[in-house]
C-alpha cells in the first residue's frame, strides 16, 4: 500500500526541505516512468498530510532539462495527492519586478523543446486543455496567504519557460520581453502544470524572482540566483504554511474534470 497524502509540494530551486511537516518519513514510489527526482518526504501539517520533493534531488543534482516530470506527478497521484503547490526561482522580464519579489503567474508560453509532454502516448490521444493552466481555488489561497503577512504579489503574470540548462542570449530575452511581452522567465513550469492537468490535480505556481534577465545589461549568474534564493528561503516557507492553511477542503474548482472533454 502505497502512503497517502492530501497535498503534494515540489521543492524548487532553494527549497530541498519546507521544514513544514511533522512525524514526517521518506518513502519511494515506483513508476511506469522511471525514477522521481528524489524520495518523497510525507509528514502531517496542522493535520493534513502533505508530501514533499525536491524536484533538482536533495543536491540540486538534476538540470531542468533532465528532469523526470513524468515520473514525479505519478508519484503524487499515486498517494492520492489532488493539490500540487510548486515554487520556482524565475527571472524578471519587467523593470518593476524586482529579485526578491513573489509572483502567481496564470498563464504560461512554452518555448521547451524535447521533453515529454503527456501520460497518453499508446491506447489514446488526450488534447488537454490548459486556456486556464492554474487552479483557481489554490490561487486563491496563495493571494490569501500573501495578504496575510502583507507580501506583495504580482498576479495575472506570463511565465515563458525555456530548455535550459543554459540562461538566455540577449537577442532571445529582448524577444521574450518585448515580442512575446512575458513578466517572467523559469526552466521548470512546463511540462510539470499540464501533466497535473492531465492528472487531474489542482496546481499552482509560487514564483520567486532571483534576478533581472539579461535584457537588463547584466548577465545572469548562477551564484546571483543562489544569493537572491538564500535571502527569501524562510519568507518562502512561511508562504508555504499559509498556503496550505488556505486550502479549501473541497474542490470548487473543474480541476477534476479535465479528462471528460479531451478526447476524440
Amino acid at each position: 500500500m502505497i502512503e497517502q497524502a492530501e497535498i503534494g509540494i515540489f521543492g524548487g530551486t532553494g527549497v530541498y526541505d519546507p521544514g513544514l511537516l511533522s512525524e514526517g518519513k521518506e518513502i519511494t514510489v515506483e513508476t511506469p516512468f522511471g525514477k522521481t527526482s528524489d524520495s518523497i518526504t510525507v509528514g502531517v501539517y496542522k493535520g493534513k498530510k502533505v508530501a514533499f520533493m525536491p524536484r533538482h534531488g536533495k543536491k540540486h543534482t538534476i538540470p531542468p532539462h533532465l528532469i523526470n516530470f513524468r515520473a514525479n506527478i505519478w508519484a503524487f497521484k499515486e498517494m492520492g495527492i489532488k493539490r500540487v503547490i510548486a515554487p520556482s526561482a524565475v527571472g524578471s522580464l519587467r523593470q518593476d519586478l524586482k529579485p526578491g519579489d513573489f509572483v502567481l503567474p496564470s498563464q504560461f508560453i512554452d518555448f521547451t523543446k524535447s521533453r515529454k509532454y503527456t501520460f497518453f502516448e499508446d491506447a489514446k490521444v488526450i488534447h488537454i486543455s490548459v486556456a486556464d493552466p492554474f487552479c483557481p481555488d489554490l490561487q486563491n489561497a496563495v493571494s490569501n496567504a500573501a495578504k496575510t503577512i502583507n507580501l506583495h504579489i504580482k498576479k495575472d503574470a506570463t511565465y515563458v519557460c525555456i530548455e535550459g540548462p543554459r540562461f538566455s542570449t540577449r537577442a532571445e530575452s529582448n524577444f521574450y520581453k518585448n515580442i512575446v511581452r512575458a513578466d517572467i522567465i523559469g526552466m521548470t513550469l512546463v511540462p510539470e502544470c499540464q501533466l497535473a492537468r492531465e492528472a487531474q490535480m489542482c496546481y499552482v505556481s509560487i514564483s520567486t524572482v532571483t534576478d533581472y534577465d539579461v535584457w537588463a545589461d547584466k548577465p545572469v549568474s548562477a551564484k546571483e540566483v543562489l544569493e537572491t534564493l538564500s535571502k527569501n528561503v524562510q519568507t518562502t516557507k512561511k508562504m508555504l504554511g499559509l498556503v496550505l492553511d488556505f486550502i479549501p477542503q473541497q474542490r470548487g474548482c473543474t480541476c477534476h474534470k479535465a479528462l471528460e472533454e479531451a478526447q476524440f
